[in-house]
């Protein structure tokens, strides 16, 4: 059998902002380290997203010892600390989850707004352990600020495999589906057989749902336009479709923490039925 591998690491220190590749990262309970800990909303507490600001893709924050750097073509990077403990505790809205974060202050805004060109403010959760709890299969599980899961895990054998049933010369990279975890396998699609994984050294992981994909994957994720509106979700929607919406990648909560780094092996503990064919009522 050929060994499965880690070929990618990706997170977003932002929510919806453009996405770094370490070589290294903590695995933490509620996510990769300095994954989606920061998130900009609206005036309203609600979280912007590349589905209908795709000037998103265009920031790059990176991580500091102070907190981030905010950079855009043609902007001056702006420093943000982490807001201390007087800093204005909001109430934001991910989806349906009401979550309590500091605001980044008054200039983190003013730049993003410019960026951005809507009126918003940055915001950070202090203490990603207890901010956000959710009921993810049979546990309540931290989450930071993604969607849903602490991890998304993607099999570059069913990018590849999309690729080949795309239009000739559209096919997309693995930066499209922005997933945390790239494994790297001989098999397309294996990945809906998952249920617990082994990563590196110590990580294991519990693979709990597809991701449900939206138009975010259409978005190029390096110049924030659109080269085709309908792919890939058109094609994947053929055969990767299900009542709750059309399926890429893996949604995953943390069992043990620990290191991964690009080039680590992964094993597959515990292997089940398709769990998308048993969200398409198939067996």
């Amino acid at each position: 059998m050929t060994e499965l591998y880690v070929a990618g690491l990706h997170i977003y220190p932002v929510k919806g902002l453009h996405g770094l590749s370490p070589s290294t990262v903590m695995v933490n309970p509620w996510g990769l380290e300095g994954d989606r800990r920061w998130m900009v909303v609206d005036p309203h507490g609600r979280f912007l997203t590349q589905r209908t600001c795709r000037a998103m893709a265009l920031v790059t924050p990176v991580p500091t010892a102070e907190g981030l750097m905010l950079t855009m073509t043609h902007m001056r990077p702006l420093p943000v600390c982490f807001p201390g403990q007087s800093a204005a505790l909001l109430t934001v809205t991910v989806w349906k989850d009401q979550v309590q974060a500091r605001d980044a202050g008054d200039m983190a805004a003013a730049w993003l707004e410019e960026a951005l060109g809507q009126p918003c403010r940055l915001v950070w959760i202090h203490r990603p352990e207890l901010a956000r709890i959710r009921q993810l299969g049979e546990d309540a599980q931290p989450v930071s600020f993604a969607d849903g899961y602490p991890l998304l895990l993607a099999n570059t054998a069913s990018l590849a495999d999309l690729n080949t049933r795309l239009p000739e010369g559209q096919a997309v990279p693995m930066t499209r589906f922005r997933a945390n975890i790239i494994i790297s396998g001989p098999l397309p699609w294996a990945e809906d057989g998952w249920r617990r994984v082994a990563i590196g050294k110590g990580v294991v992981a519990r693979v709990v749902a597809p991701c449900s994909r939206c138009v975010v994957t259409t978005v190029d994720q390096n110049t924030a336009e659109v080269p085709n509106p309908k792919e890939p979700l058109a094609t994947l929607s053929a055969f990767r479709r299900t009542q709750s919406g059309v399926m890429f990648a893996q949604n995953a909560v943390v069992e043990k923490s620990g290191l991964v780094s690009v080039g680590d092996s992964v094993s597959v503990l515990e292997e089940g039925p398709s769990n998308l064919l048993a969200m398409q009522g198939r067996k």
